[in-house]
């Protein structure tokens, strides 16, 4: 049998279930349900609404979530500078072009910058997937476990 705490401090990767809350301080969310997807590469945040504006010289986005699982009536407006704009393949295999912006995740304490595509994800059960890009050097995911992080408050 594995010892799950060896894996944890084994070059300072934690240990993560195949869903998580986080929250991504830098946009004013406090808990967002997680699908870890080490299938897919990049991470991304499901919104409804997306504008690109110029603040200071700079190009800026402004998006609205659903910061609550399972609950579209509650809507929260976060702005962003926009890191990159580029062609994202989906899980369906179409090719859409994305806002990318680069947040802070944070998991019960442990934090560090992310890159985040914007785009819609009505039809999945997650508001946010964590990429493998996201994950790198950091997380060990078990597939069997889900919410393993404790979150804070």
């Amino acid at each position: 049998m594995i010892n799950k705490d060896t894996i944890v401090n084994k070059n300072n990767k934690f240990l993560v279930g195949w869903r998580e809350i986080a929250a991504l301080p830098d946009l004013g969310i406090s808990d967002i349900h997680v699908k870890v997807d080490t299938g897919a590469r990049s991470s991304c945040l499901h919104t409804f609404k997306i504008e690109e504006f110029t603040r200071d010289g700079e190009a800026w986005v402004k998006f609205w979530i659903h910061p609550i699982h399972n609950n579209t009536e509650v809507e929260q407006v976060c702005e962003a500078k926009i890191a990159d704009k580029r062609i994202v393949r989906n899980s369906g295999g179409d090719e859409q072009l994305r806002y990318f912006i680069v947040s802070t995740i944070d998991f019960n304490g442990q934090q560090w910058p992310i890159e985040i595509s914007l785009t819609s994800r009505d039809n999945m059960a997650f508001r946010m997937l964590l990429g493998r890009t996201a994950m790198h050097e950091r997380i060990i995911v078990d597939p069997e476990a889900s919410y393993l992080i404790k979150t804070q408050g």
